[in-house]
């Protein structure tokens, strides 16, 4: 690795507000995530800043001055801007835990050494020695009190002080994380830590961030979940733990049961979301992650055939129900439940040589969850290139170019058409607002899908003969 030096803007605020700190006896230290990433030449744009030798009461009363929110949590404060993406705060090892002389709020912030004692104190109590590295903004001082920068250059995971890494069991989880984003080993010891911390008391809000997060910023997701399956702490993810040991037909699948089917599946899924806008890419990739979840269930092996008929509705409901369980946003739960439904069609339906109206009914249920045709046939085209087997990757997609074709040609490509008979249509119609009303709406948008009209008056008028009480109703 060639380390790059972190560097910020000049106009950065940071610089304002570690300047105005540094003139009131304290120091600012930004540490983290964003000085590790700065050091591999990264982007990152959330900074996480410590201070020194100033007391809580003093910082609160400056911080407001600079727009920063009241003080989140009470053992461990931090103050937020939002707008900026800053996180300011004492250290967080517990300051109860820190010998009295090297105490954050006791360092001498313009005495090097007694400032590097302190930030050693208060950074045994992080997880990782790539996450214990400090720099002065206006210094241009490095702090590397566990030779993290060695590790960093090594690719190598290593817990900062073995004592301390159990004290939040979500670090777990950010070692995955990290081991997939940045392609490093994990330490036996660390390894060892990462088996023995138990995951039951973490909240699923932290679970679902940390979820979240390892599918979206690393390049191959799957190492993260192999990781986790190493140290025995998969459930933590229940429906993809449940897959292992799951069989497939060799004929169809060659690279193994249906867990390591799906990892494969979340790695194109990555490749093909990586341009992508970050709420589409998101809900691909859970989709990815969900899109089997049914065959768990429903899994038959019949003689020589392994099937799992109905896998796609099955797996819809378990996805919806798991991501809802994990608090993540309703839209996004919605969208991935769609995907995961109907993950079949864009191989089935070109084989089908469905008509129109088959494209059009199913853009209308993506539709209603907030996805499309071509969200899907992505999601189909990562499911069937999930299926590398002794280094052969599966072959290309062509039934997915003919079903986005097939939608295109169905107007359906990008999304629905409006409605072509409204509400007002209706009432002009004579019929009255009601339970009637919302019935005949729905109707007229199955005929529209139907024949693809796009006349108002030919449409009313397929429904209302469908609809006389001389029997029609029941014709179609």
């Amino acid at each position: 690795m060639n380390e790059k030096r972190p560097r910020l803007p000049p106009d950065s605020p940071v610089l304002e507000l570690a300047d105005a700190i540094r003139l009131r006896g304290g120091r600012v230290i930004i540490v983290g995530g964003w000085v590790r990433d700065r050091l591999l030449g990264k982007v990152s744009h959330d900074l996480d800043l410590e201070v020194f030798g100033v007391s809580r009461a003093s910082l609160s009363e400056w911080l407001g001055d600079f727009g920063f929110s009241p003080p989140v949590g009470r053992r461990f404060p931090v103050w937020r801007q939002t707008r900026l993406g800053i996180d300011v705060g004492f250290p967080r090892g517990g300051t109860e835990a820190i010998d009295p002389g090297v105490r954050p709020e006791s360092a001498d912030a313009d005495d090097p050494r007694s400032l590097a004692r302190a930030f050693r104190a208060a950074a045994r109590h992080r997880d990782l020695t790539i996450n214990a590295i400090g720099w002065d903004p206006l210094a241009d001082r490095l702090f590397d009190p566990f030779e993290g920068r060695s590790d960093l250059a090594a690719g190598r995971l290593r817990a900062v002080d073995e004592s301390t890494f159990g004290a939040d069991p979500l670090r777990v989880l950010r070692v995955a994380r990290l081991h997939a984003e940045l392609a490093a080993d994990v330490d036996p010891t660390l390894r060892r830590l990462c088996r023995e911390v138990e995951l039951d008391s973490l909240p699923v809000e932290r679970i679902a961030g940390e979820l979240r997060r390892l599918l979206i910023e690393g390049a191959r997701p799957s190492s993260a979940f192999e990781f986790l399956a190493e140290v025995g702490q998969l459930e933590v993810f229940g429906p993809l733990a449940r897959l292992r040991g799951i069989p497939q037909d060799p004929r169809w699948h060659p690279e193994g049961d249906v867990f390591v089917h799906t990892l494969q599946v979340v790695d194109r899924a990555a490749e093909i979301a990586r341009p992508l806008p970050e709420g589409q890419r998101e809900a691909l990739l859970l989709a990815a992650l969900c899109h089997d979840f049914g065959k768990a269930q429903e899994t038959r092996v019949e003689g020589d055939r392994i099937r799992a008929h109905g896998h796609e509705a099955t797996g819809a409901d378990i996805a919806r129900d798991w991501l809802a369980l994990l608090r993540l946003p309703d839209r996004l739960v919605r969208a991935v439940g769609a995907l995961v439904a109907n993950h079949l069609a864009p191989m089935h339906l070109p084989r089908q040589d469905a008509g129109a109206g088959a494209y059009r009914r199913l853009a209308r249920k993506l539709a209603l969850a907030g996805v499309t045709v071509v969200d899907l046939e992505r999601l189909a085209r990562a499911d069937h290139l999930g299926r590398e087997a002794e280094g052969r990757p599966a072959a290309g997609f062509p039934e997915g170019q003919r079903f986005l074709e097939a939608a295109r040609a169905a107007g359906v490509g990008e999304g629905v058409p409006p409605d072509v008979v409204s509400a007002s249509c209706l009432l002009e119609a004579g019929i009255e607002p009601g339970p009637r009303l919302g019935e005949l709406l729905a109707r007229c948008r199955e005929i529209q899908d139907e024949i693809g009209s796009r006349d108002p008056e030919a449409i009313l008028e397929r429904v209302m003969d469908r609809t006389r009480p001389d029997g029609g109703a029941g014709q179609d």
